[in-house]
């Protein structure tokens, strides 16, 4: 296939047009077809040249369908490489319904990262809304339907956010094109209306602080594999979607601090382990934020590196969870422990994750990790550097020792099952050697960021030792905590989060408005009854058959009251 055929078709769209022709595909080969489309799309890429394609207009807008950059090309590769690794974990899968909906997601998050303008983004913004929620309705609950519910009204109003932003700003500026909306100044205070609306719509998908609670509520009602698709794209899109259109804009940098210190709380509580998870990838986008608001070349370098590798990182966590999910019928820390002995090959691969995830030295978490930390040294943000050491310590605590202890050691929960399907256990494999590869020879991944990279991470031993002590005292604190009785015990329980305010208390609110309108209303009615009593009293005492006007009045007096009123009406003429 020539290049020139190949930039004719938008990157995405194979697997998109692909996996809706699934349900015409014989059940057994579709699978089988699920592999194939990421490698054909990730070929594609490969013969891409930079630059712009496909420029049409559309009722009158000048639109730029693929653009082509460093970049779009570093988030294309990994969306292709995490597309591979879900298909290969899901090809237990006979449900077309996940099927076709995950590749449509896929494919629509790989047309998002090259869309050149901002409609075509808004378009595939839309469209993997829409497809990403049948993966969480698939597991049959009402949970999950309700959950599914709100995750799509979230999403969809992020769209209508993007949307009502890119018509103020094309008409503040007459372009639609996407590329750096935020001045280089960096200050909110200078943009325009329809560019914080774009911001806001982006930070939405992206969970910020008080956005967030969509990812908590929906990924853990996803199915098995479902989950594993969700982790890797939704919120890489945002982070893509910031980098391409905020780097440099300050405030992001404390959205970022804070985004990656809250969760450690609610995850050291949290007795569902994807739920742990899913507050873990808030806690690992608050870094990307941070590098994204610093905005220099390798502050962005970092954010993108970790990204890269977090989507691999986190979906082998997903994965792991989702096999034992599988197995046990079960993911509660309460219920699970002594897993190593029945899944060890899933507990090894676990432990991988849980690793990467710390940031250790040799591991893909670290070389991405201290482009960003060395990015804030270089900025002498002193109070933003101690928080990321805090939550890296965190993010330690809760997915680098919580998951694995409680899902495969801890007490003996006396589960014994079989190991995960061979399929999983190669996916779990492929990515965990990944993350291994890539910590031990990070140059591959260098080469491909968006700017030269001059950086070597282990050339910095002091670095190195920092990092690793950081994490043996974590580990040595979690130790401590567990044997004096002080780390908080898992038990079956709801935490409360800012999701109470629109799932309770908005609710609750909104009926107890209603109740005390219906009781205002109820007054009002008896109040007006009682006054039109009375005034028919009134009349019917006046003008009633026994009434004062209905009685007989002599001629002499009627004269006379004629007489008075034809004055009157004479000296109001007159005045």
């Amino acid at each position: 296939m020539t290049i020139t055929t190949m930039t004719s078709v938008p990157p995405g769209l194979i697997l998109i047009l692909g996996g809706l022709l699934l349900p015409w595909l014989p059940g057994a080969s579709r699978p089988v077809v699920s592999l194939v489309l990421p490698v054909l799309g990730f070929i594609q890429l490969l013969l891409l040249p930079e630059g712009l394609y496909a420029q049409i207009g559309v009722a009158g807008y000048e639109l730029t369908l693929v653009r082509v950059d460093r970049l779009s090309l570093i988030f294309g590769y990994i969306f292709h490489i995490a597309a591979f690794i879900a298909a290969l974990y899901a090809l237990h899968i006979r449900d077309a319904t996940q099927q076709v909906s995950a590749l449509v997601y896929v494919g629509s998050a790989i047309g998002a990262v090259f869309a050149g303008d901002l409609m075509t983004l808004f378009v595939y913004w839309e469209i993997t809304a829409l497809s990403s929620v049948f993966l969480i309705w698939a597991s049959g609950s009402e949970q999950a339907y309700r959950a599914g519910m709100r995750y799509l009204i979230i999403q969809v109003g992020s769209g209508v956010l993007l949307l009502s932003g890119i018509l103020l700003h094309y008409q503040h500026t007459g372009s639609l094109a996407f590329e750096q909306l935020i001045s280089m100044s960096g200050q909110l205070a200078d943009a325009e209306p329809g560019v914080l609306l774009i911001l806001v719509a982006f930070a939405i998908k992206c969970a910020f602080p008080f956005l967030h609670n969509w990812l908590q509520d929906a990924y853990p009602q996803a199915t098995v594999t479902g989950a594993v698709f969700l982790s890797a794209f939704t919120t890489k899109l945002a982070v893509y979607a910031l980098a391409r259109g905020f780097p440099g804009t300050e405030v992001l940098i404390g959205i970022g601090v804070v985004m990656t210190l809250f969760p450690i709380f609610f995850a050291v509580i949290e007795n569902d382990l994807r739920r742990v998870l899913s507050y873990s990838l808030n806690n690992q986008l608050g870094f990307m934020v941070v590098g994204i608001g610093i905005g220099t070349e390798l502050a962005l370098n970092g954010a993108v590196a970790h990204a890269f590798v977090h989507i691999i990182y986190k979906a082998l966590l997903f994965m792991s969870m989702g096999a034992v999910l599988y197995r046990t019928g079960t993911i509660r820390a309460t219920d699970l422990g002594g897993l190593y002995r029945s899944m060890p090959w899933t507990a090894a691969f676990c432990i991988v994750g849980a690793m990467s995830i710390s940031a250790f030295p040799l591991f893909s978490g670290f070389v991405a990790k201290s482009l960003t930390l060395s990015a804030v040294v270089e900025g002498h943000y002193v109070l933003v550097w101690i928080g990321l050491l805090i939550a890296s310590a965190g993010v330690m605590e809760h997915s680098g020792i919580k998951v694995p202890f409680f899902a495969f050691f801890g007490h003996d929960s006396g589960i014994r099952c079989k190991e995960a399907p061979t399929h999983m256990l190669v996916a779990m494999g492929v990515a965990a050697g990944l993350c291994l590869g890539i910590g031990f020879f990070p140059q591959p991944l260098y080469a491909i960021l968006p700017y030269p990279v001059t950086y070597q991470p282990y050339g910095d031993l002091g670095h190195s030792l920092t990092q690793l002590q950081l994490l043996l005292f974590a580990a040595l604190a979690f130790v401590v905590l567990m044997r004096t009785g002080l780390y908080p015990r898992e038990q079956r329980a709801i935490n409360l989060d800012v999701d109470w305010v629109y799932r309770r208390f908005v609710p609750r609110l909104v009926i107890f408005a209603m109740q005390w309108l219906v009781a205002v209303n109820a007054v009002f009615n008896r109040a007006l009854h009682h006054l039109g009593r009375m005034v028919i009293r009134t009349v019917w005492r006046h003008y009633g058959p026994e009434g004062t006007l209905a009685r007989t009045w002599p001629t002499g007096s009627m004269v006379l009251w004629v007489a008075i009123l034809l004055v009157a009406s004479s000296l109001l003429y007159y005045a």
